[in-house]
């Protein structure tokens, strides 16, 4: 198969979809892999280190788009609909559910998807989207921990506090991969932390984990509107696999905050959770003031930590890669259930019941096509 890893174009994503170790695997297996030049310098990889393991550097992207897959990391922006074709088989994130306009010319052009997010195992577990989950987490905990300094607008906090003076208060709603390495963070660096979410097996897991050093609550607009009346720092991680991310937080909610605190929406690029929150923002703009509260609504939070993001990503995806390079889709749909359950479109029709109901496009069985 033909293979081919295009220069990420989204503002500041400098995340490439495979680093050097990942195109020796397929390049070894027997597939040509087409890198477009300067792909992994934000990733700091250059194109000898590709031409060393056997891709084929290319000067632009039509020649890498024209491949039989393309490997990306975010959804294509309206630049390159003019490389979609009917036998194009695109592996990347897509989050379609917030994003009708690329679902559409998909759709249109008949390309086959598989998104990272919606690839679910039997166990329910989201392998392709954890790392990248992870990481956004992580960084939520320090860019909300940045912008409370008084110089970026924030209420001039400190989350650890000092000897005599209160710590910050951080508030994690959504008890998940992200949810969880936000919450960790967040009490590493001294501050109070409270996590919500709806499922009180998950509480306890997340007492067990923390010692019972942060608060865990029900997650409902009671106990969310009550918390955020004393936040600091409220970051959003709620995930529902394939669907648009509730509205948790209304705007009123949004206005009883104290002046200057931050919200961290890590789910923007599912809709977001705030209803103040709903415009997404770039690492090269990155926060907004609503409501006298500092919104950060970044999609792609990875991006800006590249380097560790491209091999985390790649660890995770690579083996998934090498399945769809390896055997005809057709074939995987109905052998491999984790890659059926990340297929998006297929022919030209929408297999995804979450994603159809969301934006209201019509719905086709995926096994009704095969």
């Amino acid at each position: 198969m033909k293979i081919g890893i295009p220069k990420e174009i989204k503002n500041n994503e400098n995340r490439v979809a495979l680093p050097p170790a990942g195109v020796y695997e397929l390049t070894q297996a027997g597939h040509i892999v087409l890198v477009e030049t300067n792909a992994g310098v934000g990733s700091a990889i250059t194109d000898d280190a590709y031409r060393e393991v056997g891709a084929t550097i290319v000067s632009n992207a039509a020649e890498v788009w024209a491949a039989d897959m393309v490997i990306k990391v975010k959804e294509p922006l309206e630049s390159e609909y003019t490389y979609f074709r009917e036998d194009l088989l695109l592996f990347t994130y897509l989050h379609l559910a917030a994003n009708k306009p690329v679902a559409q010319a998909l759709l249109a052009a008949k390309v086959n998807t598989v998104a990272y997010e919606n690839v679910q195992l039997p166990n329910g577990s989201l392998p392709l989207l954890a790392p990248m989950s992870e990481i956004a987490g992580r960084m939520a905990a320090q860019i909300g921990a940045e912008f409370l300094e008084s110089p970026k607008g924030g209420k001039g906090i400190l989350l650890a506090g000092v000897p005599g003076v209160r710590k910050g208060n951080v508030v994690v709603i959504g008890g998940g991969v992200a949810g969880t390495n936000a919450a960790q963070i967040a009490h590493g660096l001294g501050a109070n932390v409270t996590i919500l979410d709806v499922n009180i097996q998950r509480l306890k897991e997340l007492d067990a984990q923390f010692n019972g050093k942060v608060q865990t609550l029900l997650s409902n607009s009671f106990n969310i509107h009550e918390q955020l009346q004393t936040a600091d720092l409220v970051i959003g991680a709620v995930l529902i696999p394939g669907r648009k991310a509730p509205t948790l937080v209304t705007r009123q909610m949004v206005q009883d905050m104290p002046d200057h605190s931050v919200i961290v929406d890590i789910a923007i690029d599912q809709g977001g959770i705030f209803e103040t929150g709903a415009k997404t923002t770039t690492h090269d703009n990155p926060t907004y003031v609503e409501e006298g509260v500092i919104h950060y609504a970044v999609a792609n939070m990875p991006g800006a930590v590249a380097q560790t993001a491209t091999f985390a990503l790649s660890n995770a995806t690579l083996a998934f890669a090498k399945k769809l390079a390896d055997t005809p889709l057709e074939q995987l749909i109905k052998e491999d259930s984790a890659i059926a359950s990340g297929v998006n479109t297929y022919q030209g029709h929408l297999v995804h019941s979450a994603i159809a109901a969301d934006l209201d496009l019509p719905f086709t069985q995926l096994n009704d096509l095969i």
